[in-house]
């Protein structure tokens, strides 16, 4: 196992005390995470729920939404993504923005949505 900085082994430890390396296929970049939010955790928890309550909000509204609002969408959920490490809702939200007509990017953002949010109630177990 690499050795891990201290910022990153925060993000990375769980409450048994074990750590593990990161992985690219993880819906959240947690090392990304621990840097922005200087390795605090109750601060990665409360920024990873405000993010879950986002990315259910705007899969639900998307929906609904006529060409406008689904770039306005897709725009903030790309910021929001970005900053919190979940870089494959980011390419998504992304190809949503610049193609608000894709169907086929909303689905796949669904399930990514899905699989982030999954992710966030594992690791806070």
């Amino acid at each position: 196992m690499a050795a891990l900085n201290k910022n990153d082994a925060v993000a990375f430890q769980m409450p048994g005390g074990e750590v593990s390396d990161t992985a690219p296929a993880r819906p959240i970049d947690l090392a990304h995470l621990a840097r922005q939010t200087m390795g605090d955790r109750e601060l990665e928890r409360e920024v990873l729920s405000l993010f879950v309550d986002q990315v259910l909000s705007v899969r639900d509204q998307l929906a609904h939404a006529d060409v406008k609002a689904r770039k306005q969408l897709a725009h903030s959920l790309k910021g929001s993504a970005r900053s919190v490490g979940a870089a494959a809702i980011g390419r998504c939200a992304e190809a949503i923005e610049e193609n608000p007509a894709d169907r086929q990017a909303e689905r796949r953002l669904s399930r990514l949505v899905d699989e982030v949010r999954d992710f966030i109630a594992a690791i806070n177990r």
